[in-house]
């Protein structure tokens, strides 16, 4: 009778260090995305603070485009605004969704800024407009890549909550699937190039 009662306990225990074993691993692959999502919002703070700086450059030289420079900074604050409700909730897949919009709305807003910009050379050989572009082009980089790292970590997550029989664990404990974030590119980099004789 002890045999048994040790074996049970033994199974017992092994059952329960599997369970909290799981449990954290849980907390640690969410808390990687928490910081992956940190990643990205340092970049995308300092997208938003070369905006401006961009749009007052270029106002000099576009005072009739004032519709696409207002456009610009509207789509920057919204953005904005929405980098902070997902910030509040990373991963969450109505934060995230809604970012995903705003980033997209930002980056259609700065692709018609820079194509409006071409038409302006004084504009193009501004020193200030060259380096503030330049920022940009890096900061989307960096962008790119943290957005990488955090659909990685939302990947890791997704499937650590998915499989048998954490997934009891994490059903029990609410772990819930959480959102990757999608690409913000311009439309136009998606489309093939065309080509004409």
């Amino acid at each position: 009778m002890d045999a048994k009662l040790l074996v049970a306990g033994a199974i017992f225990s092994g059952i329960v260090i599997y369970c909290v074993l799981a449990y954290n691993r849980l907390v640690e692959l969410r808390a990687q995305i928490a910081n992956a999502f940190a990643q990205i919002e340092v970049q995308l703070r300092r997208r938003f603070d070369l905006v401006p700086a961009l749009v007052e450059v270029a106002r000099r030289y576009m005072e009739h485009e004032r519709a696409t420079l207002e456009a610009v900074i509207v789509a920057r604050n919204f953005a904005a605004h929405a980098t902070q409700r997902a910030a509040a909730a990373p991963g969450d897949m109505a934060a995230m969704q809604g970012l995903s919009a705003a980033a997209g709305a930002l980056t259609d807003s700065l692709g018609r800024l820079m194509v409006v910009a071409e038409a302006y050379p004084d504009l193009k050989a501004d020193e200030r407009m060259s380096q503030l572009s330049e920022e940009l082009s890096s900061t989307e980089n960096r962008i790119a890549f943290a957005r990488q790292a955090y659909n990685d970590a939302v990947m890791d997550y997704n499937v650590g909550i998915g499989v048998f029989p954490v997934t009891l664990i994490a059903t029990m404990f609410r772990f819930t699937p959480s959102r990757q974030l999608n690409s913000v590119e311009i439309p136009a980099q998606r489309e093939a190039v065309r080509v004409q004789f």
